[in-house]
C-alpha cells in the first residue's frame, strides 16, 4: 500500500478505498514448534477487527479459511475448535494453552501495542518469548 493510501491521500478518496480511520493496521508472525515448543505453528498477531485478544494454531502451514484452534489471550486461557477434528482440537488444545500462559503478558501486550512498534522492536519481541519445555 502508498503511504498517500494509508495517509488517506486524494487517490485513496478517487478509487473508493478506505479512509485512513478506515485502515486496519497489523503486526503478525506465524511461530514453528523451534520457536514455541508447541508441535504446528502458532499465529500471533496485533488486534484484529473486534476479536478478543487471542492466538491461533494450525497442525501445519496456516492458510486462508483452514481449519485452526484459537486461544484466548487470559491468565486462564480457553481454546475454541474452528473446524478441526475433535481428537486434533483434544491434543493440541492444552499445550497452546500453557504456551500463551507462559507468555501471557507479553503476548497481551503485543496484542494491544505491537502495531506501533519498531522492526527491531517487534524481532526483541519474538526471541523473548518463553518456549514451552
Amino acid at each position: 500500500m502508498r503511504v498517500k493510501e494509508v495517509a488517506g491521500g486524494a487517490q485513496t478518496a478517487r478509487s473508493g478505498g478506505p479512509s485512513a480511520d478506515e485502515i486496519e493496521l497489523i503486526e503478525m508472525a506465524n511461530l514453528p514448534p523451534e520457536r514455541t515448543g508447541v508441535e504446528g505453528v502458532i499465529y500471533i498477531s496485533t488486534a484484529q477487527a473486534r476479536h478478543a485478544p487471542r492466538v491461533k494454531w494450525y497442525p501445519s502451514r496456516p492458510r486462508d479459511k483452514a481449519p485452526c484452534l484459537s486461544v484466548t489471550i487470559e491468565p486462564v486461557p480457553n481454546a475454541f475448535n474452528h473446524h478441526l477434528p475433535a481428537r486434533v482440537f483434544a491434543v493440541a488444545g492444552e499445550p497452546v494453552k500453557a504456551w500463551v500462559t507462559l507468555n501471557y503478558l507479553d503476548l497481551l501486550d503485543f496484542w494491544d501495542h505491537g502495531n506501533t512498534w519498531m522492526d527491531d522492536e517487534v524481532d526483541a519481541f519474538k526471541k523473548a518469548l518463553k518456549k514451552l519445555s
